[in-house]
């Protein structure tokens, strides 16, 4: 974006029509997803209720039960179709790609991946699927009975069935024995709450028997991207603890020089909150506690003013494994300016538009917070970037320190009600990284390269304690300053090849 085009964008002028036109708040669209009636994948089977045979024991009369491979790859009877190869395709390290949903949309557009759940308008006559090309499925969350939905202004647009709809990629399900809880905002503790739900809002269909279930996890749990991941899989399973297992690769005699050098930057830069030998344990709170901040009653983050320059009050979170680094934020940052803040690989396709109003309880009367808060910028347009100070000299800004307008997904807030956990999600673990592109939750980096520099650029410089400031001159006519060398970038991608 050219520096004319930004200042026309940040001194624009907003009325009360213009705002409630840019910011529809996904209005036509969580209607169309309650008349689909899906559930928020976390349904189970209940007392009374006859489990949902399999249709490969359908089809083999029932007397030998099905492996879990064979439950995988072959859909449920009274389903749409899908089976979980549907989504974590097999060939793709179980997960889904744009690539493959591309070229299958070309050459068999009738197959069940293209049920009309997941396209861009359910209730179209004719439906598209650019969010699905992005590798992206929509999924269904209940809303905490503390949560609504409002606008911009303020008012309660919370639908009838209290739902929201978010679109999010398809997590790869190898080395799933050692990475639960499971989902980007941890809602499932168990493979087998995993595959139910999915059956139940992914492939519209009924609870499965226990049996079958078991089977799916047992095959998801052999599943592993390196002989070193099922090393550590394996010490788990015999009770050893994870903080007493090192890690498999500072064992390897093969690392190449450069990979060795890219040991030595993810040590200094990623292990904080990639440690372990689950390359997912958080080993630095420090670190941690930085993305967690009190808020004041209007959410806006509580600065302490008594220092020179205010520092924002930290809400330490030692049980909490969760942690909002702003990808959310960088989402809405290039639905709003592109490619401004470097590449965004689904700026392409409208995101929700949600605001969330926290309470105190369940019954929803006595109002806690607002998020994010409505944006007070030095232009007044609220797509300025640029934070208004207040009296004291602090900015007016939100938990992701900048002025924003909506937020794309409520992330962790959306399963817990607790406005800590806005826009915050799992810790996910990096073997195999290499093979999983496009990267974060709603696959907003599309390669591995765009995913460290985003690190480089906006994540790394906002944790001191990792030493890392953006001082350095940004590569590729970037605009952004960085916080590692091309050399140390480098040296990382060659190391998480192998990671």
């Amino acid at each position: 974006m050219s520096s004319k085009v930004f200042a026309s964008v940040v001194s624009r002028s907003w009325s009360e029509s213009r705002i409630r036109s840019a910011f529809p708040l996904a209005r036509l669209v969580l209607p169309a997803l309650s008349c689909l009636a899906l559930s928020a994948c976390g349904a189970t089977a209940e007392e009374g209720d006859t489990p949902t045979e399999s249709l490969t024991q359908a089809v083999k009369g029932g007397h030998h039960p099905p492996s879990g491979e064979d439950l995988f790859e072959t859909a449920f009877a009274g389903t749409n179709g899908r089976s979980c190869a549907s989504c974590h395709v097999r060939d793709d390290h179980t997960g889904l790609t744009p690539d493959h949903v591309t070229s299958l949309l070309a050459t068999n557009p009738s197959d069940p991946l293209f049920n009309p759940i997941d396209a861009d308008d359910p209730l179209a006559a004719v439906p598209t699927y650019e969010h699905l090309k992005k590798g992206l499925v929509r999924v269904v969350l209940n809303l905490p009975a503390n949560m609504d939905l409002i606008d911009f202004f303020g008012n309660v647009v919370t639908p009838p069935d209290r739902t929201v709809a978010v679109w999010r990629a398809v997590p790869s399900v190898e080395n799933a024995a050692i990475t639960a809880p499971y989902q980007y905002d941890g809602r499932k503790g168990t493979l087998q709450e995993q595959a139910q739900g999915a059956i139940i809002a992914h492939s519209q269909g009924g609870p499965v028997s226990a049996r079958d279930l078991d089977a799916l996890a047992e095959f998801q749990d052999g599943l592993f991207t390196s002989n070193r991941a099922k090393k550590v899989a394996k010490k788990l399973d015999k009770g050893v603890p994870v903080e007493h297992i090192q890690r498999p690769e500072l064992d390897m005699d093969e690392l190449t020089p450069a990979q060795n050098r890219g040991l030595d930057v993810y040590n200094l830069a990623c292990e904080g909150c990639h440690g372990g030998a689950t390359n997912l344990q958080v080993v630095n709170r420090q670190v941690h506690d930085l993305a967690f901040v009190e808020l004041k009653a209007d959410g806006n983050v509580l600065f302490d003013t008594t220092v020179t320059p205010p520092k924002p009050v930290l809400k330490p979170q030692p049980h909490n494994e969760f942690l909002n680094v702003g990808f959310a934020n960088l989402t809405y940052l290039g639905q709003i300016f592109g490619d401004f803040f470097g590449p965004r690989f689904n700026a392409t396709v409208a995101m929700p538009q949600y605001r969330y109003r926290f309470y105190t309880d369940g019954s929803r009367t006595v109002q806690q917070v607002d998020l994010p808060p409505v944006p007070v910028t030095v232009s007044g347009s609220p797509f300025d970037p640029r934070a208004q100070l207040d009296a004291n000299g602090a900015p007016i800004v939100g938990p992701n320190f900048l002025p924003q307008l909506f937020s794309t997904d409520p992330g962790r807030a959306a399963i817990t009600g607790d406005p800590v956990d806005f826009e915050a999600f799992d810790v996910p673990q990096l073997r195999g990284v290499a093979n999983t592109a496009p990267y974060f939750h709603d696959n907003s980096a599309a390669t591995l390269r765009d995913a460290v520099d985003l690190y480089s650029r906006f994540i790394l410089p906002f944790f001191a304690p990792l030493n890392l400031p953006a001082v350095l001159p940004p590569e590729n006519g970037g605009f952004f300053p960085e916080s590692l060398t091309p050399e140390q970038k480098s040296d990382l991608l060659e190391f998480l090849q192998i990671l």
